[in-house]
């Protein structure tokens, strides 16, 4: 039975309000009245039964020890910045390059194109940005994403991606439409000698239907492979618009997976002026999605093998007590994502959940973390072994002897603290996550408390993505106090034009 209690906002005016999270007939609902509006009921997950298996996983962070306000008590969302009474850390952040756009898509939730001025900050307001991340503590943001807007607009970002990597980020990524990579030779080879990591792609569909531009991004991948850069595919799924392609999509994926090296679902969040209407008929919760994969997928991604994000904690409690120093945490709400991997052999995808036992294989990486935390045993490494006999036993007997690599890769990860072996893992299997990022219909501030993602902004704060992209709407104030006085405006309406293959 789900029955809990939050805060959450008006749709109509934004006043925060008490609301009830609750299950019936199936589906979690978020409910509050606003005196002006009245009684307001929204969609939260769509399948309960999800919702209490993801409650499982549930763990609180402790925050940072340098926040940038001060608060005796919680005045979510009106003080962010982060405040003293944040529970987590930063695992990504986000830095708005700026707000221009070659694009014009109707659901864009930074709303880019409809601003009438131009947001650029300077190089060295980014890269004070980025200082602020580093100087978190007690462990410092380890990734950063250029956003926007289309970053690649801008003619720097080589020299910004340079900057991040000295300022040292371990992961540096870029948002992007894909256009400038795909029409301007040399470009995507520029940005990984400057230091790119990971090439974000926003990716709808594999039909000109739901994604016109599929030409151009067939050329970005084509130039990103070439290049030996990394693609994650980035669709935003709406309910009667793409949500029947997403099994497509990942199969497209998997016959990339030279270059592809997962796709992040973002089920829409009505940010813009949506109706309620528009919310009942496009909404997409994370189970409507999981459901959708198995479906498409004729039940070889089932929904049961994705998890929620914070069900990696053990291997970072795990991590502290081994090398006795502080990691980053993954405290996200246990309702903000899931995920799972899969391999892929000749054509033939295979769930790590088929070669790995999850629930037992994080059961024994929690044993081993707290084993090694108490110092009971004569030494760590002697432990660790021991701990490895038990997390031997989570792996399945599988016919792809995919197996014996993912044991192999285990051992040099946990007995050499070789991390680069978990690198391996990632290059040679796909990522299938999602993150439903909120709005005000489903604003829930127990979840922004627990936020991970954050926005860096010029005036020296961090902003969760969900309070940033609604609610009080952070974006527009940051943008506007920041924008450029004597710049033109932004580009007219209009899409790009596509670039012939």
């Amino acid at each position: 039975m789900v029955d809990k209690t939050t805060k959450s906002l008006c749709p109509s005016c934004g006043c925060v309000l008490d609301a009830r999270i609750y299950d019936q007939d199936g589906k979690v609902w978020i409910e509050r009245e606003c005196p002006e509006h009245g009684r307001i009921r929204s969609l939260y997950w769509s399948d309960a039964a999800m919702f209490e298996r993801f409650d499982e996983y549930a763990c609180v962070g402790n925050g940072i020890e340098n926040p940038q306000r001060m608060v005796a008590e919680v005045n979510c969302p009106h003080e962010c910045g982060l405040c003293s009474q944040h529970r987590s850390e930063t695992l990504l952040a986000n830095i708005d390059l700026t707000n221009r756009c070659n694009l014009n898509c109707d659901f864009c939730f930074a709303n880019a194109r409809a601003c009438g001025f131009v947001y650029e900050p300077t190089f060295d307001q980014v890269v004070g940005m980025m200082d602020l991340l580093r100087a978190e503590r007690p462990v410092p943001a380890p990734a950063v994403q250029f956003s926007g807007g289309e970053p690649t607009m801008r003619d720097d970002v080589p020299e910004l991606i340079r900057s991040a990597k000295r300022l040292g980020f371990s992961q540096v990524q870029i948002a992007t439409n894909g256009f400038r990579i795909a029409k301007e030779e040399g470009y995507v080879e520029a940005l990984k000698e400057a230091g790119l990591s990971t090439l974000y792609l926003h990716f709808d569909g594999v039909s000109r239907a739901t994604n016109p531009f599929l030409a151009t991004h067939e050329r970005t991948l084509d130039r990103c492979m070439a290049a030996g850069m990394g693609v994650v595919l980035v669709p935003t799924v709406i309910r009667g618009r793409n949500d029947h392609e997403v099994g497509e999509i990942i199969k497209y994926a998997a016959r990339r997976i030279q270059v592809v090296r997962g796709v992040n679902f973002q089920p829409v969040a009505f940010t813009g002026a949506a109706s309620q209407d528009d919310v009942e008929k496009e909404r997409v919760t994370i189970p409507d999605l999981t459901a959708a994969i198995e479906n498409q997928t004729d039940g070889v991604i089932r929904q049961a093998d994705f998890y929620p994000v914070p069900c990696v904690m053990p291997i970072s409690r795990l991590v502290e007590a081994y090398t006795g120093q502080r990691v980053v945490e993954f405290t996200t709400h246990q309702h903000c994502g899931a995920a799972t991997y899969v391999f892929v052999n000749d054509g033939t995808i295979t769930p790590v959940n088929r070669i790995i036992d999850v629930d037992r294989f994080f059961e024994s990486i929690d044993r081993m973390g707290a084993t090694l935390a108490k110092g009971g045993s004569i030494n760590k490494y002697r432990a660790m072994l021991e701990g490895l006999k038990d997390l031997r036993g989570s792996l399945k007997k599988d016919e792809t002897g995919k197996s014996a690599e993912v044991w192999r890769l285990i051992k040099q990860a946990l007995l050499s603290q070789n991390y680069n072996a978990l690198r391996d893992f990632h290059w040679n299997a796909l990522f299938i996550g999602t993150m439903h990022f909120m709005d005000c219909y489903n604003y829930d501030t127990d979840r922004v408390r627990r936020c991970c993602i954050h926005y860096a902004t010029p005036d020296g704060r961090l902003i969760p993505f969900c309070t940033y992209n609604s609610g009080p709407v952070y974006r527009e104030q940051v943008w506007r106090k920041f924008a450029l006085p004597d710049a033109p405006p932004a580009p007219a309406d209009g899409p790009a034009p596509e670039i012939p293959t």
